[in-house]
């Protein structure tokens, strides 16, 4: 089982310097590579450069550029190439799906943000200094950077990267553990209800409400970005301090509500991991659900479109991504995999429209968003319980129907 530990680095200013010259000369390099496939194509649509092409010039490379990319780790920079790579390979496969390819671009100095090690030992070493008390990492060309590990690292290291966010540098570590041991069992089973007005309900009554941590930083954002917009657009290496400072405000305020919402999601799945054995989940299709809705045509006035309630689904577009569904789902299901625990994802339709008592399904069965009320046996309860209940019961059917 693969692993992956984040821990912050506490650099010295002159190896800042190198972490982000580094950063800096990997970039150029994938620069460089994605160039020199364009070219090729564009001389002949024949041509085709590999990855294996690219890797085998690194030689002549670092020969010709000493200074900049002939003190960095070979395996990092075959792992830039190998990044570049793979983006071809997506864009293919998107044009063969019929998809919207989306070329791959070149990346900024600021777009660029992570470099990787492939192999512990190549290039980095994690736990440098095994005889001192501080934990440090090292990289070729920069040294041994000390490191704030807030848990221990279970299982072999295997890969190893250094990541930007911000003026903050991380190192992510990818390690092999043995399969944990599970939780004990609880002998409970549990569905839940993703919502807006509370995060979670779950089949036994109980709720998570939602912290709203966009909608919290709504106001700061918005002076942040209004400040920013008072600037001209220039190009980077003209902007001005004040310039800069501005755009770090934005960026950390998004940093801000991302860390509050992982730590919000980690935390609820921990609770649901720890006392659940079963957990059944409706099977969300995000990405459709905040889709904008399609533009209507006025009959009566060519060129002209009828109200659609774009403002209205913009709101609510707003409130899903705020929540977080997506990144709650994901956590949950690692940490259940962890926990030897079982998650089901069930089809979502008339969940909350299907009364639990009787099992009459009807679109007036919800007068409300937030209101059940059986138009067949008059059953009144919240509207999100009611759909936990059912995704329960649903997830219940699915797990008994599966062979064994």
């Amino acid at each position: 089982m693969i692993r992956a530990y984040k821990f912050l680095m506490r650099p010295t200013v002159g190896q800042r310097a190198a972490l982000t010259a580094m950063l800096a000369d990997h970039c150029s390099l994938y620069n460089g590579a994605l160039q020199e496939r364009r070219d090729a194509y564009r001389h002949s649509s024949k041509t085709s450069i590999k990855y294996g092409q690219q890797s085998a010039q690194l030689k002549d490379i670092r020969a010709f550029d000493p200074e900049r990319q002939g003190r960095w780790s070979f395996s990092s920079q075959q792992a830039t190439l190998r990044r570049l790579d793979k983006a071809f390979a997506a864009f293919f496969r998107r044009i063969e799906a019929g998809d919207t390819p989306g070329y791959p671009r070149f990346r900024g100095v600021n777009w660029f943000d992570t470099v990787d090690f492939p192999r512990d030992g190549d290039g980095c070493r994690w736990g440098s200094t095994p005889h001192d008390p501080v934990t440090r990492v090292r990289f070729q060309g920069v040294g041994h950077v000390r490191v704030n590990q807030h848990r221990p690292v279970a299982g072999k290291v295997k890969t190893v990267s250094v990541k930007r966010e911000g003026k903050r540098w991380y190192v992510v570590l990818a390690a092999e553990r043995p399969e944990p041991e599970p939780l004990p069992a609880t002998g409970s089973v549990v569905g839940i209800d993703l919502g807006i007005a509370n995060f979670l309900t779950d089949s036994n009554g109980e709720f998570v409400p939602n912290p709203c941590h966009g909608r919290k930083a709504a106001a700061k954002l918005e002076a942040a970005q209004r400040a920013l917009s008072r600037f001209p657009r220039v190009r980077r290496d003209k902007r001005t301090k004040n310039h800069q400072r501005a755009v770090q405000k934005v960026a950390g305020l998004h940093r801000k509500v991302r860390r509050q919402r992982l730590d919000h999601a980690h935390k609820t799945a921990l609770d649901l991991v720890r006392e659940h054995d079963v957990i059944a989940h409706e099977d969300l299709k995000i990405r459709n659900m905040v889709k904008a809705p399609a533009p209507k045509p006025d009959p009566d006035q060519p060129g002209g479109f009828l109200p659609n309630g774009a403002a209205a689904k913009t709101g609510l577009n707003r409130s899903i991504s705020d929540a977080g569904w997506g990144v709650f789902l994901t956590i949950l299901h690692a940490k259940a995999e962890s926990a030897g625990r079982e998650v089901i994802a069930v089809d979502p339709r008339n969940t909350s429209r299907e009364c639990p008592e009787c099992g009459h399904t009807a679109k007036g069965n919800r007068p409300t968003q937030e209101k059940f009320r059986c138009v067949g046996c008059g059953h009144q309860a919240r509207a999100d319980h009611v759909g936990a209940l059912n995704v329960l019961r649903a997830g219940l059917v699915r797990r008994d129907a599966q062979p064994a």
